[in-house]
């Protein structure tokens, strides 16, 4: 088995792909060795000591580096347990944990949203699933829908996206733009 690596934007995250399935539905977000617990891989990399922020995609895990970790022995010691972890065939969660349940992003919102605006935030999702979650996945990160009210989309980075020093241009002058170009209704963009 192989695994590859690629840098992301955010430059404290590294994206490793197993080349295998990692989640089969939705995202898993870890930032605590507590929330960890859920998983024994998140788990094993946060026992590292040098971990601030485990992500699980599709098809990739992306590690966040904490402040001052050295990622020239890091990134050999993450191959080393997805390596153990895949190659056993280990499971991605524990069990009874309802760990591997991912929670609809919907089921978050910061904001109340009105039934009259139901097309438009149809439209917004349609946008964020098909345009904009490809890209920040291929970053290593994830995105979630946290609400719209009043012109104002409330979304949530996650992954490599969360800390990333870009974050704010990726919502403002990418996420922003586009969505309103498609979405008239659409003023602003704002991180939740």
């Amino acid at each position: 088995m192989f695994i590859e690596t690629e840098t992301t934007p955010n430059p404290a995250s590294l994206k490793f792909l197993p080349g295998r399935t990692v989640m089969t539905a939705g995202t898993r977000e870890f930032s605590s060795p507590e929330a960890a617990e859920a998983s024994p891989l998140a788990q094993a990399i946060f026992d590292t000591g040098e971990t601030i922020n485990v992500f699980f995609g599709s098809d990739f895990v992306t590690v966040t580096a904490a402040p001052g970790a050295d990622w020239g022995s890091l990134k050999s010691q993450v191959v080393a347990i997805l390596l153990d972890h895949f190659v056993s065939e280990a499971p991605l969660f524990n069990a009874a944990t309802a760990g591997d349940i991912s929670v609809p992003a919907d089921a978050e919102h910061v904001v109340e949203e009105s039934e009259e605006d139901a097309e438009i935030i149809a439209a917004i999702n349609e946008l964020l699933e098909t345009r904009v979650r490809p890209a920040v996945a291929g970053d290593g990160g994830d995105i979630a829908y946290r609400g719209f009210s009043d012109g104002v989309v409330y979304l949530t980075l996650q992954g490599a996206c969360a800390g990333c020093p870009s974050s704010t241009a990726t919502l403002k002058q990418g996420i922003e733009g586009l969505l309103k170009h498609y979405v008239p209704e659409v003023t602003e963009v704002r991180a939740a």
